[in-house]
């Protein structure tokens, strides 16, 4: 499965930006897609996650800013981020996870005070 993520860049602080993630094939076939984060010198940590159900999780510093979403049509999911804070520039990574953990590339967010 190869997962490409797109859609980072540079943002003001309060700015918003939209990180998709594609996959080749379909998403339905994994239990949950997710986006996780990656800052300087920290661990990768999970940002939010949609189950094939379509319920979502959040990590508390997100809660309320960003919003996971999927178009199993296009076997794509997309993590909308509002009011982004300095605080959220890290590399964002898409992940699928079924019997095994699929990765995307990253994609880097930067967040300029």
């Amino acid at each position: 499965v190869q997962l490409q993520a797109s859609g980072g860049g540079l943002v003001q602080a309060g700015g918003s930006l939209t990180l998709s993630c594609a996959a080749s094939e379909s998403i339905e076939r994994f239990v949950g897609m997710g986006w996780y984060r990656q800052a300087p010198g920290k661990q990768r940590d999970l940002v939010a996650g949609i189950l094939r159900s379509g319920d979502t999780i959040y990590s508390d510093s997100v809660k309320g800013r960003f919003s996971i979403s999927r178009d199993n049509a296009r076997n794509t999911v997309y993590l909308r981020m509002n009011s982004l804070e300095s605080e959220d520039t890290a590399v964002y990574y898409c992940n699928a996870r079924g019997v095994l953990d699929y990765w995307g590339q990253g994609t880097l967010v930067t967040v300029s005070s």
